[in-house]
């Protein structure tokens, strides 16, 4: 039984009136519930440089997003002007400072540079990567019990010595999850994530 399904069963068996498609998701779980905790990984798939590593030192900052995006839940989207969490669960750190974390592994994974974190060894690095999340949820398919999971940002590369923009891109990756269970949408949230973290991966190297 799918996510959505088990919803409706549940609000029906209570007197509730079950909303169409994926509305019966909950946007607040109960705080006294141990929630069960997914992570993202870097992709395994990462080419090493395999050439002369370069001396640079690197800057991963937090990225910024908006302020349903600023939570360890994990966000579905019944409809395009609605945010709502999957219930029970929540990402190993909140959505921006995971991003992160895959930005910096994912770099780290090329061997193309000095050094990579998220705090420079000295006064400053060379670069900084400023980042804007603008999506990083599961968008429900209306009338059906499959959802898009999407990932969006934008990435800038800043000269820190003069505070200049050397290169901008964004990325932008998605995956369908056949149906809205729990487990189906984390796996298309890892396939979306590694079809984008190694085009990033790719462009930070050559862009430097």
């Amino acid at each position: 039984m799918t996510l959505c399904a088990s919803l409706r069963s549940i609000l029906a068996a209570t007197g509730l009136l079950a909303l169409s498609g994926c509305a019966a998701i909950t946007a607040v779980s109960d705080a006294a519930t141990p929630l069960d905790v997914y992570e993202l990984r870097a992709p395994a798939s990462i080419a090493a440089s395999g050439g002369r590593v370069l001396a640079r030192d690197v800057i991963v900052e937090i990225p910024t997003t908006s302020g349903a995006l600023a939570t360890d839940r994990i966000m579905i989207r019944p409809n395009a002007l609605q945010a709502q969490y999957l219930p029970d669960v929540r990402w190993s750190e909140p959505t921006p400072v995971m991003v992160q974390t895959l930005m910096l592994r994912s770099i780290e994974a090329t061997g193309a540079v000095r050094y990579v974190g998220r705090k420079p060894l000295g006064v400053s690095g060379d670069f900084a990567l400023v980042t804007e999340v603008i999506d990083f949820q599961a968008d429900v398919v209306p009338e059906t019990d499959t959802a898009n999971v999407q990932i969006t940002f934008l990435v800038r590369i800043v000269r820190e010595r003069d505070a200049s923009i050397v290169a901008s891109r964004s990325f932008r990756a998605n995956a369908v999850a056949a149906t809205t269970e729990t487990d189906v949408i984390i796996d298309a949230f890892s396939a979306a994530s590694d079809q984008v973290f190694v085009e990033f991966a790719q462009w930070v190297r050559d862009a430097l």
